[in-house]
């Protein structure tokens, strides 16, 4: 497998490979994976028994990719020989030259992610991402899914996007997304004094943070003893702090920075509510991961969200874009204790049936079986 992630660094898609790689060795299969190391030589770990490469990555951008592919072409040269086939995860796995039959699993498309974070340019970081989404990634990607023999998706709106690059959605297989529903659990005591609404991920753009905030000053309005935690990463953290500042709700919203993963389930799980305020999504790790520990979620009605969420049953869809109805159902759940019960268990049934790891596997396994070889 190729991503641009894997754990333990921040981000879904490094996780997505992490537990997937693991399944595939619980039925018995070799797995190698190969992912961005840093600025030196190529580094190779065992991680619970997966073969990670670690290989050489310079952020010289826009053309990191390509540098990166370089190195990582001379690698899979050399593991080709041991190998069957070649996994590829989007966004930005480098393009390769390989024999072996390409799979790739699309998480989501550049061109409309990019729609997404148009509005949301504030700094040079934002401006350059949205040169490379609008110019370099999809160069990248239509190249990816002309060289794959199966393109596969997290979920079915992800496998509609790509119309766009001229594929037929009929064509493509829709496997999923999960969640380890062994270690992400409810718990039956909150241990949290004060009662906290929880936004977990990658504070970067197109996840909808500013509007967030928003609603953490309307709810906070209301609630003198609720707070607003923001739990991650990004390029947008001083942009978000200094926006915290300026509403002067600095002890109302709170940010924790990046999380482990033992101190994240903790997170999770004496939340009052998790919040999903994306503009643009596939399907969000940490939406099923939220679920998962019993807790109710209030998310866009986006992309996976809403093929996971029923809403009023198992969660709450609500416009992107409005935080003042965010805020109005965040109320809503807070004001009902048996409300956010009820929306939790469900929410956790839901993840039981369709979004296990198990099941995943299943998915990715049958359709590895059914690749054309040639």
């Amino acid at each position: 497998m190729i991503a641009r992630e894997f754990p333990p660094g921040p981000g879904g898609i490094g996780y997505y490979v992490y537990y997937l790689s693991k399944k595939l060795l619980e039925r018995g299969h070799e797995v190698t994976v190969i992912t961005r190391g840093h600025p030196n030589k190529t580094v190779k770990e065992a991680v619970d028994g997966i073969h990670v490469f670690k290989v050489s990555f310079f952020p010289v951008y826009p053309f990191h990719v390509w540098i990166h592919g370089a190195f990582v072409n001379r690698l899979l040269k050399s593991l080709e020989p041991k190998l069957t086939l070649v996994h590829l995860h989007t966004p930005l796995p480098p393009p390769i030259k390989t024999s072996l039959p390409i799979m790739t699993t699309v998480h989501s498309p550049s061109k409309r992610a990019r729609d997404a974070r148009y509005r949301e340019i504030f700094d040079f970081y934002s401006l350059a991402d949205r040169v490379q989404s609008g110019l370099v990634y999809p160069r990248i990607e239509s190249r990816i899914f002309s060289l794959s023999k199966k393109i596969t998706t997290v979920s079915s709106s992800v496998a509609l996007e790509l119309k766009e690059y001229g594929l037929d959605p009929n064509k493509i297989d829709v496997v999923g997304n999960g969640v380890d529903e062994k270690a992400f659990i409810p718990i039956r005591n909150k241990r949290c004094a004060e009662r906290y609404v929880l936004f977990t991920g990658a504070l970067r753009a197109g996840k909808g943070l500013f509007d967030f905030i928003e609603c953490g000053k309307y709810v906070c309005e209301v609630h003198s003893n609720v707070k607003f935690v923001i739990c991650g990463s990004g390029p947008f953290l001083h942009k978000l702090v200094q926006k915290v500042r300026w509403m002067g709700l600095q002890k109302r919203i709170v940010f924790l920075g990046f999380a482990s993963r033992n101190e994240i389930i903790q997170t999770y799980q004496n939340a009052a509510v998790h919040v999903v305020p994306s503009r643009h999504e596939g399907l969000p790790t940490v939406l099923l991961e939220a679920m998962s520990c019993g807790l109710p979620v209030v998310a866009t009605n986006i992309g996976g969200n809403c093929e996971v969420i029923s809403s009023g049953v198992n969660g709450f869809l609500v416009p992107p874009k409005s935080p003042e109805v965010m805020a109005k159902t965040v109320l809503k759940l807070l004001d009902d204790d048996a409300l956010r019960k009820k929306i939790g268990e469900a929410a956790r049934k839901t993840i039981e049936k369709y979004y296990t790891w198990d099941r995943i596997a299943d998915n990715i396994i049958k359709c590895y079986e059914n690749m054309p070889q040639q």
